[in-house]
């Protein structure tokens, strides 16, 4: 891919302008030496855009109309392999997400949710790939590649879509003779930097990066197993890249003979780094049981807890937990739920096009005519003001 001129084009493509203005504006594109030179509200404006501009980067949400995101990006991906495209998805759109990153997407961001250092690191990832001189194929880049491959089916298991993870799984520890017989630590990482650059800091540690394998789950998520005796040794690399990146931080489980242990081992990391970024904190700042009570309804928005029910399931009595909750939260046990609830019903009014029905019953409230009554109680607005009010306000930006 031509660099010469030494700026990166970016195009920008999402049928919402409030994204594509938000994006050009907030993000610092000339730090990485980027120009957005050209934005789209749909798929086929987009790729008359591309054929015109030829970007480096290709920033699309995945649902548009005329044409999706996953369309353009095999056509961008037909034209020019090496363009480096992130996908914009809500949760509801990870089957297409996949596809995307099937199709070669070395990205994605959950609309929703993702902050802006996780797209700048992405962009600092690729103005460093894009400037640097193109690489012999050989066995590290295979290498990056099965590494982005297991982050996606890692994503799917996850999210429940899929259990190739745990096959694939089993198959990399027959290939890693330092895993025979040998049990393993699971590390989960927030490493502050775009996972490949955590990984070109470990290749200058030749055992760390041969013995162990890093799973990608987001740009600066991952996961990351290796066998135990070298536990101390991965313990003593944090440690010291903590002391030179402030925002890096780690949680691991271990030791873990089988894979069925080393999967349960992801899962619990994966819910634990879920819920501290719901709530903001770690799970040792907060009381065991409370954190537990989180846990539970976090699992299951819609369920319709009762502080009995909870304060049984976490071993206290009724009274106890809570004042303990209470003290904990800054909310009474009904009032957080009320909370909870009214968050996960305005953003699937906003985000997603589903049912006043399909809602309340993803929040646990009985019917739509109860939920209807319920949000206007807690709001003043019927759901459907809410929402027509939430496209009205995109809508002006256009």
């Amino acid at each position: 891919m031509d660099t010469s001129t030494g700026t990166i084009k970016v195009l920008i493509a999402d049928d919402e302008s409030i994204v594509r203005k938000g994006l050009q504006a907030t993000v610092p594109w000339e730090k990485y030496g980027m120009e957005v030179v050209a934005d789209a509200p749909n798929g086929r404006k987009a790729w008359e855009a591309f054929q015109l501009h030829r970007p480096h980067v290709v920033i699309t949400d995945i649902v548009m109309p005329e044409m999706d995101g996953i369309e353009l990006s095999r056509r961008v991906k037909q034209a020019a392999p090496d363009t480096r495209i992130v996908l914009l998805s809500c949760h509801r759109d990870f089957e297409y997400a996949k596809e995307g990153l099937k199709l070669g997407a070395s990205g994605y961001l959950l609309k929703t949710a993702f902050e802006d250092d996780e797209l700048e690191s992405m962009l600092e990832q690729f103005r460093k790939e894009l400037s640097a001189p193109r690489p012999d194929s050989g066995d590290n880049s295979r290498e990056g590649v099965d590494e982005e491959r297991l982050g996606t089916q890692l994503y799917a298991w996850l999210s429940g879509h899929s259990d190739k993870f745990a096959r694939e799984l089993e198959k990399l520890a027959e290939a890693k003779s330092s895993w025979q017989g040998q049990p393993l630590y699971v590390y989960a990482v927030k490493s502050g930097v775009g996972w490949r650059e955590a990984a070109e800091e470990l290749g200058r540690d030749g055992a760390l990066r041969k013995n162990g394998a890093i799973i990608p789950f987001s740009e600066e998520r991952w996961y990351w197993l290796l066998p135990s005796a070298l536990a101390d040794a991965a313990d003593g690399w944090l440690v010291e890249r903590k002391s030179e990146r402030a925002e890096l931080h780690w949680a691991r489980l271990g030791p873990a003979e089988e894979a069925a242990e080393w999967l349960r081992a992801i899962c619990s990391l994966h819910k634990e780094a879920e819920m501290e970024k719901t709530y903001g904190v770690s799970s040792g700042e907060w009381p065991e049981p409370i954190w537990k009570a989180l846990r539970l309804m976090h699992d299951n928005p819609a369920a319709d807890w009762s502080v009995s029910d909870v304060a049984g399931q976490v071993g206290l009595s009724r009274s106890h937990f809570s004042i303990l909750f209470k003290k904990t939260v800054g909310l009474s046990f009904v009032a957080y739920q009320y909370k909870r609830k009214l968050k996960i019903a305005s953003e699937l009014l906003k985000d997603t096009s589903l049912t006043m029905q399909d809602i309340a019953e993803r929040t646990g409230l009985g019917d739509s005519k109860y939920f209807s009554k319920w949000f206007k109680r807690c709001t003043g607005q019927t759901p459907s003001h809410y929402r027509a009010q939430q496209k009205d306000g995109a809508s002006r930006t256009e």
